[in-house]
């Protein structure tokens, strides 16, 4: 059997703070959402396609900016579809490639769903952080992104 280094209790209890916390903030802004009638991965969508403007995003980029892959981005784009959130159409400069716009119904979903899901964030996680603690967090995200999938940051 190969040898391996086991956790200290230290760095188990970091690690479970850290899985615990991660699965209960992601859990705490669903149940949120979900009384707009918005999902987590609608939102991971609706927001920078917003940001983005008439012009769109291409669906690669989209699927960057939430870290999926793209068999989850093409479900849950067709998914979004389906429901009038968003149009796809191929980009004109790119025959693989795919423009995704926000629909007049995608900016209301997400016009109604902002308000409640920005001061939950604010509330459950902003809030509790100093400016300091803020940028520590960005620092230690990334470093660890950076080990994990340097290509994948922006």
């Amino acid at each position: 059997m190969p040898e391996y280094r086991r956790l200290t209790r230290d760095e188990e209890e970091v690690w479970f703070a850290y899985i615990h916390f991660t699965r209960q903030l992601a859990a705490g802004m669903e149940r949120q959402l979900a009384g707009s009638g918005v999902s987590g991965a609608d939102y991971q969508m609706l927001a920078p396609l917003a940001g983005a403007g008439a012009a769109g995003m291409r669906a690669r980029d989209l699927g960057h900016s939430a870290g999926w892959d793209r068999s989850r981005l093409a479900h849950q784009l067709r998914r979004m579809e389906e429901r009038g959130l968003v149009t796809r159409e191929p980009a004109s400069d790119d025959a693989r490639g795919i423009i995704v716009h926000l629909t007049e119904g995608g900016r209301a979903a997400l016009r109604a769903a902002s308000p409640g899901h920005l001061e939950w964030v604010r509330e459950h996680f902003l809030d509790l952080l100093t400016p300091a603690e803020r940028r520590l967090l960005i620092g230690l995200s990334r470093r660890v992104m950076d080990n994990i999938e340097p290509e994948s940051r922006p």
